[in-house]
């Protein structure tokens, strides 16, 4: 196999060499489950075989929440792992965390690595690193949100298989469809409302999230902007949809993908990174862009990095560090890069794995497969569509969560689940930042 690291000085992943009987293992906390979770074990697997001195060894420590509050937990108890997975909304959490990380660039530079972003899809490595441009943390995972579609049940309901929706309308509409057709028991369901239809759904519609550029530009106090019209009429088009069962809730994470996977409903919106799930399934799946909003000016526009990147904690040995940076190098591999890619869903980290896996057919072979990169780069990102950085957003996202359950329940509209969401969310950001 031909390797393309993009470290420029890095040398192979053994050269730094201990005495054989002295293997250094490197833990790897983790979030991944099903599919996903074979990648994890085979790319760590094929690190420790191509050399002797490390060892990677993953585990996993449940979702993407849960595996940000171990880390934390186990950081306060000492016993933190050498290489955290952190999803994306962790990213504010782990940059304030001043001391329990070690900036990924200085893993790399202190093992004679020269890291070069231009060798990275832009939104990817600009989301994780320092306004800067010091890289804080490893793209490993990164997905875009993208519409799945069940092709028998789009058949059985008279619907063209070929033929995703483009915007919620025609959501809303084909979700109705389906339903009264009695082609599936549901026609609409979501992963991650908060990642897809707030963060998402305001870079794709070059919507504000929040104030200070979603909280990415400096000074002052982020106020959210998530009560606006545009995010109103989408949210109660959802309610009303839910309360006949056209639109199914799953859960606050990638929940609502079982319910897809079980033929319950026929089209869901899902991170890229949910495709390596439904291939194995064996479902007649169609892919398409993510819905966007008619009403919305220039729409669309970009979609915002979801997925995880790798962080690495501080107080560990040289020895260690040395063994990260040769693991981040083996990651950074074009061939590494193409089978994470091609096999998961998420998006090549780097620019050469894209373009080889593009060359290679593999996207005219596979249609739609190229669909989260391209909404992702189609377009130089605004002040809105940048991504969104708030010191606590995983708190936020509870809240927010918490108002679209009561929302979906029949208990308040969505002008009301969105307002006490501003006005609850406003006030965690300022006690946050100590205001």
């Amino acid at each position: 196999m031909k390797h393309a690291s993009l470290f420029a000085g890095a040398v192979a992943a053994g050269a730094f060499a201990l005495p054989a009987f002295a293997q250094t293992e490197i833990s790897w906390w983790h979030a991944m489950t099903g599919a996903n979770a074979e990648v994890v074990q085979k790319i760590a697997d094929d690190f420790n075989a191509s050399q002797s001195d490390y060892k990677v060894v993953p585990a996993f420590k449940g979702t993407y929440p849960e595996t940000l509050n171990a880390g934390i937990a186990a950081f306060r108890a000492g016993q933190a792992p050498d290489i955290i997975q952190v999803f994306d909304v962790g990213t504010g959490v782990m940059m304030a965390a001043e001391g329990a990380v070690k900036p990924v660039a200085e893993v790399l530079q202190d093992a004679g690595m020269t890291f070069d972003k231009s060798q990275y899809l832009p939104g990817i490595v600009a989301y994780y690193s320092k306004p800067d441009g010091t890289m804080l943390s490893f793209p490993y995972n990164s997905s875009s949100p993208i519409t799945y579609i069940n092709k028998d049940i789009f058949e059985k309901a008279g619907l063209d298989p070929n033929t995703p929706p483009k915007t919620w309308n025609e959501v809303w509409d084909m979700a109705k469809t389906i339903k009264a057709s009695g082609a599936a028991p549901c026609g609409y369901t979501s992963t991650w409302l908060t990642w897809i239809h707030l963060e998402n759904f305001a870079a794709w519609n070059d919507a504000a999230y929040a104030t200070q550029e979603n909280g990415l530009a400096p000074g002052g106090v982020p106020e959210l902007q998530i009560n606006a019209p545009l995010y109103v009429n989408h949210f109660q088009a959802m309610a009303d949809l839910a309360k006949d069962g056209t639109f199914k809730y799953g859960g606050r994470t990638s929940e609502a993908k079982q319910i897809f996977l079980a033929g319950e409903c026929g089209i869901m919106t899902e991170s890229s990174g949910g495709l390596g799930d439904i291939v194995k399934s064996g479902m007649n799946y169609g892919i398409g862009q993510l819905p966007y909003d008619s009403d919305a000016p220039g729409a669309p526009q970009n979609t915002i990095p979801g997925g995880a990147s790798l962080w690495v904690m501080g107080g560990k040995s040289d020895e260690t560090y040395k063994g990260i940076a040769a693991f981040f190098s083996y990651i950074s591999q074009t061939d590494v890069q193409e089978y994470l890619h091609q096999t998961s869903g998420y998006l090549p980290v780097t620019m050469a794995a894209y373009e080889a896996t593009k060359a290679s057919g593999f996207y005219d072979q596979n249609p739609g497969r190229e669909t989260p990169i391209t909404q992702m780069m189609g377009k130089a990102p605004t002040a809105n569509s940048k991504g969104v950085r708030l010191i606590n957003l995983p708190q936020i996202r509870d809240i927010e969560n918490e108002e679209f359950e009561k929302m979906l329940a029949g208990d308040q509209s969505a002008q009301e689940a969105l307002d006490n969401a501003v006005s609850r969310g406003n006030a965690a950001i300022k006690e946050a930042m100590g205001q």
